[in-house]
């Protein structure tokens, strides 16, 4: 039975976690939404399941269903521990969802307190007096502010958090945190005592998430986006599967390269990239107006080298495109033709062009991708950059090789690397 039970609100912040859990030697399983009995099956020799919702920017009422109907599965399965995973820059609607469902996962098992902590040191997330910082600089200040879906506007994870819940919000701070696990512990009893339910955790390195996923160990539910998972690691150390956790088998075949992310990161992988493969952009406005022709057109470019090299098709923008794109067809409009483009060209590529191996970046593009393509499950194996595995799919006719990111991740060179680090 699986050990550890995970309920992400995205794709690719499901394969971050997971890829997390990997690194510290948990067999791990991230399934589509929740799993049918026939992919349940492949589950009885991992030590973690990551069930991947696309519930971040959906309203909050059905965020909580599908998120309760997660857990249910997952305690079925009879997992010990729980743990909520968002992203690391806490980004979510201003209505939620992360506290509304956190709310609803405390009081679906009846537990007092929990934590919150998306700091991830390893990519530049770190959370300094309740502050969080997103490559140096407030949140505020480093291009999330203009995230198309959910831009975030304040850096004060205490401040954004209470807006979002019912329940009290308090602080661990660094100070706390230096001197140890015993410590945190002791400042959880004080908080709960005060009427506190849930705390924001400081942690700016990776010593500092060591020492809060000791203090969360006896946590029935932790809520965090994947650094916490790191710290978590020894309490399951004497209890895992064994044998290489991040061992995949092989999948021969085309490759391809796809990208709706408009993040910094994103665009720069892109322009790098573009440098080195044959690309081709996809833009919203065209697409609304002579859809067809623009997937037909991507396609055309696809069949025309994928045997040479990979190719990039690719919807990012710079913010201010973003916007015009917005303005003129409307913000859910201007995402979903993106998305369904995305997923069409995805599901041609891999039935028509004999595309195997399959980069996405973004996560709203890599829900789209995967629904496209019917994958149900896939097999967690080695790290492209931290929080990036390449994955196996589980569930689907033909094998493939998917490593689905999210856009803030990744080094400036992590779309023409990747091909090297696959099994």
């Amino acid at each position: 039975m699986p050990l550890l039970g995970c309920i992400a609100d995205d794709f690719t912040g499901a394969t971050d976690l997971a890829s997390q859990l990997v690194s510290i030697g948990m067999r791990t399983v991230q399934t589509i939404g929740i799993p049918d009995e026939r992919l349940a099956d492949e589950l009885k020799d991992v030590d973690a399941v990551v069930v991947a919702l696309k519930s971040r920017t959906i309203p909050a009422e059905q965020a909580i269903s599908q998120s309760l109907a997660a857990l249910e599965w997952l305690q079925a399965r009879g997992c010990q521990q729980f743990y909520f995973k968002y992203c690391s820059t806490f980004d979510s609607t201003s209505e939620g969802n992360i506290g509304p469902v956190t709310e609803a996962l405390m009081d679906a098992l009846e537990v007092p307190f929990t934590v919150a902590c998306p700091a991830l040191p390893a990519n530049h997330r770190t959370v300094y007096n309740g502050y969080l910082f997103a490559g140096g600089v407030p949140l505020n200040e480093s291009g999330m502010q203009d995230h198309p879906l959910t831009p975030m506007t304040d850096a004060n994870l205490v401040r954004v958090m209470g807006s979002q819940t019912r329940h009290r919000v308090g602080l661990v701070n660094l100070d706390c945190v230096r001197r140890g696990s015993d410590a945190v512990r002791s400042r959880f009893d004080a908080l709960k005592a005060d009427g506190i339910r849930v705390a924001i955790l400081d942690a700016i390195e990776q010593q500092d998430l060591e020492t809060l996923g000791e203090a969360c160990r006896d946590l029935t539910l932790v809520t965090a986006g994947s650094g916490l998972a790191l710290g978590l690691g020894a309490r399951w150390s004497d209890q895992l599967t064994g044998g290489d956790a991040a061992e995949l088998p092989a999948t021969p075949g085309r490759e391809a390269i796809l990208s709706g992310s408009c993040s910094r990161a994103t665009l720069a992988q892109v322009e790098h990239t573009k440098a080195h493969y044959p690309h081709y952009r996809l833009d919203a406005l065209t697409l609304a107006e002579n859809y067809q022709d623009q997937v037909a057109e991507a396609l055309d470019l696809a069949r025309e080298h994928l045997d040479q090299s990979p190719v990039l098709i690719y919807a990012s923008a710079s913010p201010d495109n973003v916007k015009k794109a917005q303005q003129m067809l409307g913000v859910q409009e201007a995402g979903e033709i993106v998305e369904r483009a995305l997923g069409e060209i995805a599901r041609a590529l891999v039935s028509e062009l004999g595309v195997r191996r399959l980069l996405v970046a973004g996560g709203e593009s890599s829900g789209a991708v995967v629904s496209a393509l019917e994958v149900k499950g896939l097999q967690i194996g080695p790290s492209i950059d931290p929080g990036v595995p390449w994955t196996v799919t589980l569930g689907t006719e033909e094998q493939l090789s998917l490593a689905l990111k999210s856009g803030n991740f990744g080094s400036e060179d992590f779309m023409t690397k990747a091909w090297e680090t696959m099994p």
